[in-house]
């Protein structure tokens, strides 16, 4: 391996060193249309002009307030042809030479790239340009943006062959895949060992704590009382726990029979993990079977009982003002102001429940089902709020209802991305695991939204110049952020 390497070092010393150094030339000219009025010239043109091109090229900066379904090329064109005709060859067809245009659309949010032929780029490449400005200009950071993207139009506009991305992967390619291949096996099957052994642990602790806790769980059981709606619930959940018990036990006893080398294989792992999770999710039904015969029968652990069923509600409303106060949260609408009344109007509520319990005046029935009222109606108002911050994002229907589509999956995500697992309480137990909106699942499913519809934004590419644009067939295209 050593003497590959090797190898491959004296092979890139012996090409880059014959190769001639590559011309470090800062712009001709820089020429800016700031038409949108968004950029700072006291930081664009000091930055612009002293950046490093491969060859003598003059930059133009076009900026304009278009919409989302303008075709940003045909502007540049029409903008071209109307105000700058020195931007265009003498034939009228293509970019002239020497010449890169920077251009964006920061209401309608495309962004473009355009050079003459001499300078022009793969389409790969230009979408790299593009690329380089778009976190920015997600941001509204329009100067940085601009800068960025010319930046690194910079590095790939003449760019020599010696420094392509092209010949280093072929260069390192035979070398690398043999060391990497190796490597990236070692690895993967290191990684497996320690993730089996890491869930073969947890599964331990959790089947440890079940096994013995078990005449404790058969004696809360038999006391829960079936007349109870919740009650009734649970000991349906409980009249399959022996049955799965005893299939965790199963497992138990397959997983400890493997081998240290067979903990270093996929299969091993996921077997591992179904153990894992069967003996947590018995853990929780136990803690959950012994909560609610402690809080129906209003036993001495009552009140632990209790603040364990509010706990997840607690840890909702606890979480609402960072959810608000995030830059897309839109804290400041009427869905926002409904949330924090609520907020406020639930914690006093949470005191007064468990006071009213404690003094006998509610039964544990009747502050669990405040409880699920207050759940259901967070849930409302989340839902709510989550068609406030989809409107003010998406800029269209198209755009929304992936955002829609997104925030339903987030809801109903503790089912379908971690199987058998729900919320340890009594509620959790009783509803299914997407009846609640909880505050943790809106910011994920939101942040899921806005990637899924940044990545859709970001993958149309356009490069006609429109109706208007006739036989001009410059090197040039643009694409949305």
């Amino acid at each position: 391996m050593r003497k590959a390497l090797a190898v491959v070092v004296v092979l890139m010393v012996g090409l880059l060193g014959g190769a001639h150094a590559a011309l470090a030339v800062t712009p001709t000219a820089v020429v800016v249309e700031d038409r949108a009025g968004v950029l700072d010239q006291k930081t664009l043109l000091p930055a612009v002009q002293s950046t490093d091109f491969y060859q003598p090229t003059k930059v133009a900066v076009y900026t304009y307030n278009g919409t989302a379904a303008d075709n940003l090329n045909e502007e540049v064109l029409r903008f071209a042809r109307a105000e700058h005709p020195e931007w265009i060859s003498p034939d009228g067809q293509k970019w002239a030479d020497g010449l890169f245009i920077f251009a964006l659309d920061p209401v309608g949010r495309h962004v473009g790239t355009y050079m003459g032929e001499d300078r022009k780029v793969s389409p790969q490449q230009r979408e790299d340009i593009q690329n380089a400005s778009k976190e920015l200009f997600h941001d509204a950071q329009w100067t940085d943006g601009t800068i960025a993207g010319i930046r690194r139009g910079a590095e790939l506009i003449n760019q020599p062959w010696y420094r392509s991305t092209a010949f280093l992967v072929t260069t390192l390619a035979a070398v690398a895949a043999a060391v990497c291949g190796a490597a990236a096996w070692l690895i993967v099957r290191w990684r497996t060992r320690v993730a089996s052994r890491k869930e073969l642990a947890r599964g331990d602790a959790s089947f440890a704590n079940v096994s013995m806790d078990l005449q404790v769980t058969e004696l809360n059981a038999s006391t829960i009382p079936e007349s109870s709606r919740y009650g009734s619930t649970v000991l349906e959940k409980h009249r399959t726990f022996m049955t799965r018990y005893n299939a965790a036990t199963e497992l138990s006893n397959q997983v400890h029979a493997f081998s240290s080398r067979d903990l270093s294989r996929r299969p091993t792992l996921k077997l591992i993990r179904s153990y894992a999770d069967a003996a947590a999710e018995l853990d929780v039904l136990d803690d959950v079977i012994a909560d609610t015969n402690a809080l129906l029968n209003r036993g001495a652990s009552w009140q632990s009982a209790w603040d364990r069923q509010v706990a997840p509600f607690r840890h909702d409303l606890d979480g609402l003002e960072e959810l608000l106060s995030q830059p897309r949260g839109e804290g400041t609408t009427a869905t926002a102001a409904a949330l924090r009344s609520f907020r406020d109007e639930s914690r006093s509520d949470l005191e007064r429940w468990s006071s009213e319990l404690a003094d006998a005046a509610i039964t544990p029935e009747t502050a669990l089902d405040r409880l699920r009222d207050a759940r259901t109606h967070l849930a409302e108002l989340l839902k709510n709020h989550a068609d406030t911050v989809i409107d003010a994002y998406a800029r269209n229907e198209k755009e929304a209802e992936l955002m829609r589509t997104e925030m339903e999956s987030a809801q109903a995500g503790t089912k379908a991305r971690y199987g058998r697992s729900y919320e340890p309480s009594i509620l959790g137990t009783v509803y299914p695991s997407y009846y609640f909106f909880s505050v943790p699942s809106f910011n994920s499913g939101f942040s899921t939204g806005v990637s899924s519809v940044s990545s859709a934004r970001g993958g149309g590419t356009t490069t006609g110049y429109g109706s208007t644009g006739g036989s001009f067939s410059g090197s040039g295209s643009s694409s949305g952020f």
